[in-house]
């Protein structure tokens, strides 16, 4: 499929993308790659194949909501600048 100038500008006016003159060229040239590949997939052969509507049909893995402190204060705190216990230490800001 090749389109004309017509129809590139028809597609410009539709998309409400203002097109020179002087690109309408390299616009329909553009379009016709794009369709040029589109063209070139419906050559493959799907025959037995499921399509894809979505991951709705897929099971999300699930895990107990518990509540935890995480378990590992140490490697938490590892990078912390300053701390006190298992606490960051900050300095007092409220005076």
């Amino acid at each position: 499929m090749s389109l004309d100038h017509a129809t590139v500008r028809r597609i410009a006016s539709l998309a409400r993308i203002r097109v020179e003159e002087h690109e309408v060229e390299t616009l329909r040239n553009e379009l016709n790659g794009i369709l040029g590949w589109i063209e070139q997939l419906n050559e493959v052969d799907i025959t037995g194949i499921a399509p894809l509507t979505g991951a709705a049909n897929m099971a999300l893995a699930l895990r107990a909501d518990v509540v935890t402190d995480g378990g590992y204060p140490d490697k938490i705190l590892a990078n912390a600048p300053e701390r006190i216990g298992d606490f960051y230490a900050v300095p007092k800001v409220v005076e």
